[in-house]
């Protein structure tokens, strides 16, 4: 697998980084009297429009990103009131199927129903839908965006609550060499490092790498505690390399290499996981008159889970592999119809394909009782225009798209220890169309004040997880249901954004959101759910936001109320009213910094994250909890500097699952020193 990873990176990194040298130089290395084409490179896609501010847009800056307090990517988004996972756990205490990604108080289940992007590139797996936090370091990103509600621009299939769109830090940001080392008081470390040349032509090439590891702690607590529980055991690394190089004074080509293993241990001896995959994208990016956008992607993942039973310790279930590919691409156009419009025209592409592959155990011989595969295959074509109308102060916006989506090649076999069926089911091939739209503005009332609203629609796609793989969480399982629709969102919202002086500004978004035929993890029987569609879940809502600055010191805030409830007839009437699963009405997030001199910084933030139910039935409750984290640097000598970080410093209580009163929790009190490195 390594060599397959490294492999990988040098191919797509390599041949461009020879291109550079003989690229022409840019205009302020050319000799006297002769003139030559400026070329502007930044690594990025294509600009903002004027429309964006019409969105419920969060936008955290580099500094915010880096100062995290476990120094993993789903801490920064949690800045981000609305944004959740399916459980509160984070990346090295949880089954990577479980990282789903959501806004609004939408989950019920472990897929995302927002859209991530890494440099435009979907980073959901294609099998679950989940998301690999831990392969996205934090110092490695220049910017991320979180756009709460429907989205129907490029891969809008899969932006049904949201999108949250990453930016890789470029050479200039980055220094020639930057990284950090760090550890904690249970001894787990963290060793991360760049190394960003710059080419003489004005492109840059970036090499990362990325190591964590350690004994965890313990998930269970201690009155839980058997002889065969375990610590959160995790070691996980990743490795990146991205090179950008001009191609004219407006045209550059962008390629990105990255591959990632990551194993971890959840609650008992020999509950292990694995997940691991190789990325790499190609995208060409024009600036002139005629501005656009093209992009390639390829993707291959795998992932492992054995389960162990809650009573005798045993493995019961062993999904020992899940290899899956995804590729897909987009192009988009934006003609020059005037200053007073920026139009696109854009098409994409994605499919994932992938099988799971496992074996039952009986818990009393350990012989193998069955052995299961099953997979599909999944696409989506689609087809969009939006544009941005500049009418003085006010801002107009439309879009409209079309999805070709398609569910083929879906079956289900299970065998017995000697090789022969005992249950065989192949699935119907299915193909539609759903047409989704968004359309809204931003009215520019004052330089210190806009008025927004929007309306839109969204559709999600089930997963190959989803419509055909089981799962256990023991002694629960759930089953999968190879009939599920397509979810569709309509929503709308109301909005303003104010500058009350000076570093100080306000944000409120007032939202209504239904997503009908919404995926969620019924309960059938004791001890037995499937996922089924429901009517609809409703969520409307709340969210602010605040940024307040005064020399060196800086407070952000952010938070949301949603009141979410599923919609339930007929077998599902019992749900009617109810709240989704990991769904919490509450969430707040306030980090407080000061910066007394270049080099220094120092922060806290604190979050609140309301009540869940683990389930759809309400009957076991994840109480609501409060952290503090804490952040400091101080400059030594040499580009280094000392590096101080706290996670959960009241030591919080925080529980993760709770099924019947067995509960998981999540990172207690965590410090961290180390050292950091930027050249």
């Amino acid at each position: 697998m390594a060599a397959r990873s490294v492999s990988l990176i040098s191919r797509t990194l390599v041949p461009l980084a020879l291109l550079a040298p003989v690229m022409p130089l840019a205009a302020e290395s050319a000799p006297a009297g002769e003139s030559r084409e400026m070329i502007v490179v930044t690594g990025r896609g294509l600009a903002d429009v004027p429309s964006e501010p019409a969105y419920d847009t969060v936008t955290l800056d580099r500094e915010r990103i880096v100062t995290g307090a476990s120094g993993r990517v789903e801490d920064v988004l949690a800045n981000v009131a609305g944004f959740q996972q399916f459980r509160r756990s984070d990346s090295r205490s949880s089954n990577p199927s479980a990282q789903g990604v959501t806004l609004r108080s939408l989950g019920g289940n472990a897929t995302s129903r927002a859209l991530v992007m890494l440099d435009g590139v979907p980073m959901s797996d294609p099998f679950f839908g989940y998301v690999p936090l831990s392969a996205l370091a934090p110092d490695r990103l220049q910017r991320i965006a979180v756009t709460r509600g429907g989205g129907s621009g490029p891969f809008g299939a899969g932006a049904l609550a949201g999108a949250i769109e990453m930016e890789s830090a470029d050479a200039a940001t980055l220094g020639l060499l930057s990284g950090s080392a760090m550890v904690n008081q249970r001894g787990e470390t963290e060793l991360s490092g760049n190394l960003a040349p710059q080419f003489r032509n004005g492109g840059f090439a970036v090499i990362s790498g990325r190591w964590d590891r350690g004994q965890g702690f313990h998930t269970t607590p201690g009155d839980e505690r058997v002889p065969a529980t375990a610590r959160a055991r995790y070691d996980s690394w990743s490795a990146s390399a991205r090179a950008v190089v001009p191609l004219s004074g407006d045209i550059e080509l962008q390629a990105r290499g990255m591959a990632f293993d990551d194993h971890r241990t959840l609650r008992f001896k020999g509950a292990d996981s694995s997940s691991s995959g190789q990325d790499a994208s190609l995208r060409l990016v024009g600036r002139g008159d005629w501005q656009f956008d093209a992009l390639a992607f390829a993707q291959w993942r795998d992932f492992s889970n054995i389960v162990v039973s809650s009573t005798r310790y045993v493995p019961v279930l062993d999904q020992r592999k899940t290899p899956s590919t995804g590729i897909g691409g987009k192009f988009e156009l934006r003609p020059p119809v005037g200053g007073d419009h920026v139009l696109r025209l854009g098409v994409d592409f994605r499919q994932s394909k992938g099988t799971m592959y496992e074996d039952a155990y009986n818990a009393m011989t350990g012989k193998i009782t069955a052995r299961r595969k099953a997979g599909g295959r999944n696409s989506d074509l689609g087809f969009y225009i939006e544009d941005a109308w500049t009418l003085g102060n006010l801002v107009l916006t439309g879009g409209l798209r079309a999805d070709r989506s398609s569910i083929r090649g879906g079956y289900f076999v299970e065998r017995n220890p000697a090789g022969a069926v005992v249950r065989e089911s192949r699935f119907d091939d299915r193909a539609d169309w759903g047409v989704t739209w968004r359309a809204g503005g931003v009215y520019h009332v004052s330089p210190n004040l806009a008025l927004r609203a929007m309306g839109y629609s969204g559709i999600r796609l089930p997963t190959l997880n989803e419509l055909y793989r089981p799962f256990t969480v023991f002694p629960v399982t759930t089953q999968a249901n190879a009939d599920l629709r397509n979810e569709k969102l309509t929503g709308f919202e109301v909005g303003m954004d104010a500058t009350l002086a000076p570093g100080v500004a306000f944000t409120l978004t007032a939202f209504d959101n239904r997503v009908k035929h919404a995926i969620a993890n019924v309960s059938i029987g004791e001890n037995l759910r499937q996922r089924q569609n429901l009517p609809a879940i409703d969520a409307r809502g709340i969210e602010l936001g605040a940024s307040l600055g005064q020399g060196p010191l800086r407070f952000d805030g952010s938070l949301a109320w949603t009141d979410a409830e599923m919609v339930g007839r007929g077998a599902s009437a019992e749900l009617d009213g109810r709240r989704p699963a990991q769904s919490p009405r509450w969430a707040m997030s306030g980090t407080l910094s000061y910066r007394p001199q270049p080099g220094w910084h120092f922060a806290a933030t604190l979050r609140h994250i309301g009540k869940v139910y683990e389930s759809d039935l309400e009957t076991d409750v994840l109480r609501a909890a409060t952290t503090l984290d804490a952040f400091a640097e101080v400059p030594l000598a040499g580009g280094f500097s000392a590096v101080l970080r706290g996670e959960n410093l009241f030591d919080e209580t925080v529980i993760t699952r709770n099924s019947g009163g067995s509960v998981d929790l999540g990172t207690p009190r965590t410090l961290w020193i180390g050292v950091r490195l930027a050249r």
